[in-house]
């Protein structure tokens, strides 16, 4: 995986985090919900990278 992915993983939660403030905020539960999806696909995504990073060295 490159440094791009990593930053586009990062941007990713983070956008996450975002949603999920905004949605709580709002008293939204389905902005809230995707918010929480977003940080746990980006968390898995994360988790593959180091794994991948663990068996190249």
């Amino acid at each position: 995986m490159g440094i791009d992915d990593k930053v586009g993983n990062a941007s990713e939660e983070a956008t996450g985090k975002l949603k999920e403030g905004a949605g709580r905020a709002t008293d939204d539960e389905q902005l809230e919900a995707e918010g929480r999806s977003d940080q746990t696909s980006a968390n898995v995504k994360q988790a593959g990278e180091k794994i991948k990073d663990a068996f190249k060295s």
